[in-house]
């Protein structure tokens, strides 16, 4: 049985599904890295709503999909920008999921993480970015989860140059109760998060993120990267304090950056580990018997996948990241917050569609093959 799938030339052009997934089962916890995933949220698909109201999420759907993360051993990184922070789930949304996830995380035993940032507000004083902060800082540590500060676009409106990022993050990390994570999103997955940390020169920028962390090692677990440039994190890591981790946000160049190098090696927080999560999980327990090659024999084909998903614009990697999750059996339609379902073409779904299914990354490939036939059919496809 083969499938006809449009390409960007407007034309179509024949695949043969693959008939078996992949055999990937739930194991042993891992000793070698700490590895979250970052995991999307699910919509309510039959909640009356317009891309500009709140977010309707299907919270059943949602918790059943960290579930399924946390069997594998992953970690999950909760209310980042996967799960559509800024992009349809405002702060009331992602507090509410961080408190039931964190909920859900203690009931199975799951490590959860979860997103501090400061999208109450648009723009503000220092002061006010500080207390924005606070306010979800203190929503995520009653929640028992760990906290990640996020970059915020308020912050990056607000501030005046390096000084003002010094100032409140040291403010923050002063009265965090654990160690946090820090992460800096690039402008390829946030265009207001330009010149973040007070220049738009990374070299500078990366200076001052440094002396942050260098001020307060003991309050930093560990920083997570989003900046789609291996040899710049390969060389901020070598800078890191002794025990601050470095969490690859790498999604082009992730199995190079866990595998690591005679110097060290980077941890990982990804989103591209939500369609990945058991190829990825076991990756990472081939890896944890000292077999590097084996690691990146399995995780280095769906390095394709990845980049395809979070091609420019980047910041709409989560609509691909939602039609596999709906392609592989993890929600039952494929509708996202915001309507953001249509931020891509549908030749750019039929590829991801094909690399996955490659891959064997669907537990049914014919339910796959089944849901792809009726999206390409409701385009005015006939496959």
């Amino acid at each position: 049985m083969t499938i006809r799938l449009p390409d960007a030339t407007g034309g179509l052009r024949t695949y043969e599904p693959r008939t078996e997934p992949l055999a990937v089962a739930p194991g042993t916890p891992f000793t070698s890295r700490t590895v979250f995933s970052a995991a999307h949220v699910v919509a309510d698909p039959f909640a009356d709503v317009s891309p500009d109201s709140p977010a309707a999420v299907d919270w059943d759907a949602t918790l059943a999909f960290r579930r399924h993360l946390w069997s594998h051993g992953l970690g999950v990184a909760e209310a980042m920008d996967t799960a559509q922070r800024g992009m349809g789930l405002d702060w009331a949304g992602a507090a509410e999921l961080i408190r039931r996830s964190a909920a859900e995380a203690r009931a199975v035993g799951g490590r959860i993480a979860c997103g501090v940032g400061t999208d109450q507000l648009t723009a503000g004083t220092l002061a006010e970015v500080r207390a924005a902060y606070e306010e979800q800082l203190a929503v995520v540590e009653e929640s028992g989860a760990q906290a990640i500060l996020m970059a915020s676009r308020a912050l990056a409106a607000t501030a005046r140059g390096p000084e003002d990022y010094l100032e409140v993050y040291g403010h923050l990390l002063r009265q965090a109760a654990e160690p946090v994570i820090l992460h800096w999103l690039g402008p390829m997955f946030d265009p207001a998060l330009e010149g973040y940390w007070g220049s738009a020169d990374l070299d500078t920028a990366t200076d001052t993120f440094l002396d942050v962390i260098a001020a307060h090692p003991d309050k930093v677990d560990g920083i997570k990267v989003s900046l789609l440039d291996a040899r710049r994190e390969v060389d901020l890591r070598r800078r890191l304090p002794d025990g601050v981790r470095c969490y690859t946000g790498d999604d082009f160049h992730y199995p190079e950056l866990i595998a690591g190098d005679d110097q060290g090696f980077s941890h990982a927080l990804l989103g591209i580990f939500d369609p990945l999560g058991p190829l990825a999980a076991q990756a990472v327990r081939i890896l944890d018997t000292g077999d590097t090659e084996g690691f990146r024999a399995l995780l280095d084909p769906t390095v394709e996948l990845s980049r395809h998903l979070f091609q420019a614009p980047t910041r709409y990697y989560k609509t691909g990241v939602v039609f596999l999750a709906w392609l592989a059996g993890h929600q039952s339609h494929f509708t996202m917050v915001g309507g953001l379902q249509s931020a891509r073409s549908l030749p750019h779904l039929a590829r991801a569609y094909e690399l996955a299914d490659g891959l064997g990354l669907f537990p049914d490939p014919k339910l796959a093959e089944e849901r792809m036939r009726t999206l390409l059919h409701l385009y005015g496809v006939t496959p």
